[in-house]
């Protein structure tokens, strides 16, 4: 299809794909964009950013929009939380997604409305739909409502309940999504529809270690990549509908990066992440139960956000060095790269065959990491270290990326580093030396300690009863159960899912894993320089650093099994 003097709609344009399309787009001569997204202000920002890349395109050329495509217009700019805390708008919801699909359904709903007005003929769709749909949690609602019936809640509380129970449910949302998107569609005379879909695991099988503070592979992890399944499957058949647009989806099976590389503050959910401490003399003594989160505050705030060197990666949000380092790492997610994403779309639009429509092939079709993404990777690895030397300052863990354990993984690998500096030096110690040269580590760096604490990572000292932590901690996770029981099988679970471990036990584990990698590089024929071996001893700088970017990366990959399959 020619782009050229066509009205063109990105959905969810103010995100890091979006973005790449909108510029892409402005190749192909289209009359206008619409560039829309979640809140006003991302659009009103995406509009503002692409009018001053792009001058000479006109003042009316891109036009911002903005609300929440899945629901009716009326309600599209209320939070969710808001629709579901009044029985009113809780009710509209529920009915718009249950209720017969009649005309009135279509024509009151926001994705019709904002097409009507657009009439645009090329839609590409950037929303993560899956994301938006399996993070509501269905299995949180059902554990509420479960908790209301066994506590014998008044019937208010349990209506309320079981109403948020219905409002959450996957599927009957994506089916009236997808079916309110057609007929709207159908109606407005759209010629094409691209989605930028989600294998939700960023390419990943169930052996996935990236999951937050649930089991792994989580519930709300394997229902994000249900729903994107289901969604794939309701695009297939949308495709095989005769008057439907013609049904494209790209579906990046890795991480995407990056936006922007930068030091600053570190923010979670657009708010910076607090700066606290717990010093040693107010360690939480580990008794009967844990508390998952403190009323008293035994911890003290240092009056100042968490900041380092950071890769923006947009949606998925701030990554340190470390944890960008880990999941790019070969044999991980690895990534792609929102350019390379943009050229597929363009190209699918305009009739090409990239070899990536999963509407097309749906085995064969998956946009994997790539060699422009893989050569890139070195640079934006330098251009952290670079910073983190400018700024004084190491970029190692923010718990954005998840697990808890990767941060955990992380920081006890830079405690490694600074105490011994080399795998090597380490092998001469004693793993009670090592705790207790760890521990005299905590005790003494005060900013070290609060930026680990701080991302809701306890220290666990070397006696293993005395905990470093502040309000709230991401292992255990919360569940409904505020205080939890202690036993020395639960310290020894937490401890491995998400706290720095400075028990002599665990250093023995460290010790193994060095004696590991340097017994399986050192297996490596000398002399053999062939494409054969990866972590050669060269990969490991023959062992005179300890890297905690790439031990983790080789923890995910060889310890726990945690290999993509397919690159």
């Amino acid at each position: 299809m020619d782009i050229k003097n066509k009205t063109v709609l990105v959905l969810g344009g103010w995100g890091l794909v979006g973005s790449a399309i909108c510029r892409k787009l402005m190749e192909e001569r289209p009359k206008r964009i619409i560039v829309s997204s979640l809140l006003e202000s991302e659009a009103k920002d995406a509009v503002a950013a692409l009018r001053r890349e792009f001058p000479k395109a006109g003042r009316n050329f891109f036009i911002p929009r903005w609300g929440n495509i899945f629901v009716r217009a009326s309600l599209k700019d209320m939070p969710r939380d808001q629709i579901l805390s009044n029985p009113k708008t809780r009710e509209m919801l529920i009915d718009d997604m249950l209720d017969e699909l009649t005309s009135a359904v279509v024509e009151r709903s926001a994705i019709y409305q904002l097409l009507r007005e657009c009439k645009p003929a090329v839609v590409v769709d950037c929303v993560n739909s899956a994301t938006a749909i399996a993070y509501q949690d269905l299995f949180h609602s059902a554990r509420e409502i479960r908790k209301a019936i066994k506590e014998g809640s008044n019937r208010n509380d349990l209506v309320e309940a079981t109403e948020r129970l219905l409002a959450t449910l996957y599927t009957p949302q994506l089916i009236r999504h997808v079916q309110l998107l057609y007929r709207s569609m159908q109606m407005v005379g759209t010629k094409i529809y691209v989605k930028i879909g989600t294998s939700g695991t960023g390419g990943m099988g169930l052996n996935i270690p990236y999951t937050h503070s649930e089991e792994r592979p989580s519930s709300v992890l394997l229902s994000k990549s249900s729903v994107a399944g289901a969604h794939t499957m309701l695009l297939f058949l949308m495709g095989r509908t005769p008057d439907a647009p013609i049904t494209k989806e790209i579906k990046p099976t890795a991480a995407i990066a990056w936006k922007r590389i930068g030091f600053g503050d570190i923010k979670k959910r657009g708010k910076p992440i607090e700066m606290i401490d717990c010093p040693p003399e107010q360690g939480i003594p580990l008794k009967r139960s844990l508390q998952l989160k403190l009323k008293d505050a035994q911890w003290k705030s240092l009056g100042r956000p968490l900041q380092s060197v950071f890769i923006d990666t947009g949606e998925n949000g701030l990554f340190s060095r470390g944890e960008f380092e880990a999941i790019a790492t070969p044999g991980q997610m690895e990534f792609v790269t929102p350019e390379e994403i943009a050229d597929s779309v363009i190209y699918e639009i305009r009739g090409g065959n990239t070899g990536h429509d999963i509407i097309n092939a749906l085995d064969n079709a998956t946009l994997n990491p790539t060699y422009r993404a893989g050569f890139l990777f070195e640079s934006a690895i330098k251009e952290m270290q670079e910073l983190e030397a400018k700024h004084k300052t190491e970029s190692v863990a923010f718990e954005i990326l998840g697990p808890p354990r990767l941060s955990k993984l992380l920081y006890e690998a830079y405690l490694l580093k600074l105490a011994y500096r080399s795998m090597l030096a380490i092998r001469k110690v004693t793993a009670k030396e090592m705790s207790t040269r760890l521990e005299e580590l905590v005790r003494s760096n005060a900013e070290l300690r609060a930026q680990i604490i701080s991302i809701g990572i306890p220290i666990l000292l070397s006696d293993g009863t005395t905990l470093l932590r502040g309000s709230e901690i991401k292992i255990p996770p919360y569940r409904g159960e505020n205080e939890l029981p202690i036993t020395d099988k639960s310290i020894d679970s937490w401890a491995h899912d998400g706290w720095v471990d400075l028990r002599p036990k665990n250093m023995e584990r460290w010790k193994l894993r060095f004696e590991t990698i340097m017994a399986d590089a050192k297996e490596i024929p000398e002399g053999d320089n062939s494409s054969r071996h990866m972590r050669t001893p060269r990969y490991w700088n023959y062992f005179e650093e300890v890297e905690p970017g790439k031990l983790a990366g080789w923890i995910f990959s060889e310890e726990e099994r945690g290999r993509r399959m397919k690159a």
